[in-house]
C-alpha cells in the first residue's frame, strides 16, 4: 500500500476539508471534513452508509480527491474497515463540537472511508 508524504499529511491536518469525487467522474463532487490519524486519511458521511456519496464510494472504490489546488488519485476502502484507534478524538480536536455528528452516531461511525493514495505521488 501506497502512504502519504508527510507533505500531504500535513496539507490534510491543516485544511479544514477536502473534495471527494468517487469513481471515474467529472462530477464536481462532495466537500467533506477529514482527518489523519497514524499517516492515515479518513472521512465519515455524518448521514451514514445511506449517503449518495459514501454508496458511490462504496461502489467505485475509486477517485480523487482535491485539496487546494493539489489533487490525488485515491483508492477508498469501506468494506472490512477497522478505524484506527484515536479516529474519534482526531475529528473531535479538529472540528470541535460540530465533530459530534461524526463521532456521536453509529451511523456515522459505520460510514467511515480511509483514504489512501491510489500511486506514489510524483516527486
Amino acid at each position: 500500500m501506497t502512504t502519504w508524504t508527510p507533505e500531504d499529511q500535513t496539507l490534510f491536518s491543516e485544511t479544514y476539508s477536502l473534495v471527494l469525487t468517487a469513481g471515474d467522474t467529472d462530477h464536481p463532487g462532495v466537500e467533506v471534513g477529514m482527518v489523519v490519524v497514524a499517516g492515515e486519511l479518513y472521512v465519515r458521511a455524518y448521514r451514514g452508509v445511506g449517503s449518495r456519496w459514501y454508496r458511490a464510494a462504496r461502489k467505485h472504490g475509486h477517485g480523487t480527491i482535491r485539496v487546494g489546488t493539489v489533487r490525488h488519485d485515491v483508492l477508498l476502502t469501506t468494506d472490512g474497515l477497522e478505524p484506527c484507534a484515536g479516529l474519534d478524538a482526531a475529528f473531535r480536536t479538529k472540528y470541535g463540537s460540530v465533530a459530534e455528528a461524526l463521532v456521536a452516531s453509529p451511523e456515522a461511525r459505520a460510514a467511515t472511508i480511509r483514504i489512501d493514495p491510489a500511486s506514489a505521488p510524483a516527486p
